[in-house]
This record gives structure tokens, C-alpha cells and sequence, in this order.
């Protein structure tokens, strides 16, 4: 007896409904209290009964669990899927410690952000004992287009034209000031991996009513070394090693 090979139907069929399923998945990214269905239906773009026919894959999974009010959340099959992404960079025992140090020379949140797509991921963050600091949460995921990690990782990943991605390619750093959050300033600079292949960006974020020119000239030698000692650790080159550290703003919103 020979076994039946999926026509080319099918196999679109069947690419068409992980899509769709990852699709409900990304709903839940923004949404920490859950989805309802309608919510849901609003964020796909799918039709509430495909939705349900989805959910029940899902539940029987375990990466969508349903309360008892009716509203949907994610699973804890995602969890240990979570730990194998950030495992596979194996930076941890690496990253923390360095990351740690910035925070406690500086005082202020000190996290590293790699690239995922067209954003930007947090993959660590370390926050000072000081009560008003910045927050971001490991794992959130940010645009590109704005704050100083974002910005770095275009200008040296993707190398676009003009300001102020040029800047930042001639200094090796960037600063903004207000740009992703209005409360807030934040210097980055650039970990490499491998040789010169950019892993990601070491940033340092300051409340903006405590940052100053006189502030910066300070943090940025200290962010520059940290990110230069982890790019050592991981076997990278930074062209930038030894660079002058000059502050002027490569970007200011």
C-alpha cells in the first residue's frame, strides 16, 4: 500500500493555517491581561469561528489557556520555549556581569538589545537601586526607528543614509534624547561577536531631568568599555575600540 502525497493545495492549505495560528499567537504580545475573542478577531483579521477552531489547537498544546471569565492568555508551553531562545545565545553568563557593572558605575538601567525582524528585542536589562529609573522588560520588543539602541543597530546592521545614521557610524555610539521615551535619554554602543559581525547593542538609558552634556561625557566611556569588554568575551573585534569619546548628540526628539 503506498502512502498519498499532499498535493500543492494542500500543503498551502496547511502553511495557510500555522500562519493563521501564529497570527493569534502575536496577538497576545501587548495584551499581559489577555485577549477576548472579539479582541482577538480585531488584532487577525480572522473570522471569530476560525479563531475558536485555532484556540482549541492551541489549548490542547498548552500555548493558549482559557479563564474561567471567558478571556484567553497564554500558555505555559511558551515558557520553557522562551528560556531555548534565550539560551541559544548563550550570552547570559556573559552579559549580566557586564551589564551589571554599568549599572552600579553609572546608576541608571543598563540593558542589551539584539535585533529580531524589523524591531528590536530586550534581551537583558539591569535596573540601580535608584528609585526613579527608566523601565523596559526583558523580552519587550521595541521599534527600531527609535532610541539609541534602535538606531545603532540601523546604522551599522543596515547601513542607511543620512542622519543621523552616518554619525553614528563615524563615532560608533548613539545618544537620543527624548526620542523613544520623552522622560528619558539613553546612550548605546555597539557589541560585536565573531569577528565584526554586530550582535547587538549594550544601552544605558538616563531619566531625562538628571542628563546633561557634563552627564553623558561621563556615562558614555563607561558604556563604551562595557560593551568593548563583552565584545572581547564573545570572541568579536570592535572597529571602534579606542575611539575618542565625543558626546555630541547624533540625535535629539
Amino acid at each position: 500500500m503506498t502512502r498519498s502525497t499532499p498535493d500543492k493545495t494542500e500543503k498551502a492549505e496547511g502553511v495557510a493555517a500555522v500562519n493563521r495560528a501564529l497570527s493569534v499567537l502575536q496577538a497576545f504580545e501587548n495584551a499581559p491581561e489577555g485577549q477576548t475573542l472579539s479582541m482577538l478577531a480585531a488584532a487577525t483579521g480572522l473570522y471569530e469561528s476560525t479563531i475558536l477552531r485555532l484556540l482549541d489547537s492551541l489549548m490542547g498544546a498548552g500555548f493558549v489557556k482559557r479563564l474561567p471569565d471567558g478571556r484567553y492568555v497564554v500558555g505555559p508551553r511558551l515558557l520553557p520555549l522562551a528560556e531555548m531562545y534565550r539560551q541559544s545565545f548563550r550570552l547570559a553568563d556573559y552579559a549580566l556581569p557586564r551589564l551589571r557593572q554599568l549599572s552600579r558605575q553609572s546608576e541608571e538601567c543598563a540593558g542589551l538589545y539584539v535585533r529580531e525582524g524589523d524591531r528590536r528585542i530586550c534581551l537583558h536589562h539591569v535596573q540601580p537601586q535608584r528609585s526613579v529609573r527608566t523601565h523596559v522588560l526583558e523580552g519587550e520588543m521595541l521599534a527600531l526607528d527609535r532610541g539609541a539602541a534602535g538606531r545603532l543597530i540601523l546604522a551599522l546592521d543596515d547601513a542607511l543614509p543620512g542622519e543621523p545614521y552616518e554619525r553614528i557610524r563615524k563615532l560608533g555610539y548613539a545618544i537620543t534624547q527624548g526620542e523613544r521615551d520623552p522622560e528619558s535619554a539613553a546612550i548605546a554602543c555597539p557589541v560585536f561577536a565573531r569577528g565584526t559581525r554586530l550582535m547587538g547593542a549594550m544601552s544605558l538609558a538616563i531619566p531625562l531631568y538628571r542628563c546633561s552634556e557634563e552627564v553623558l561625557q561621563r556615562l558614555l566611556p563607561l558604556v563604551r568599555a562595557q560593551a568593548e569588554a563583552l565584545t572581547q568575551d564573545l570572541g568579536g573585534i570592535s572597529p571602534y575600540a579606542g575611539a575618542a569619546d565625543d558626546t555630541g548628540l547624533v540625535s535629539k526628539a
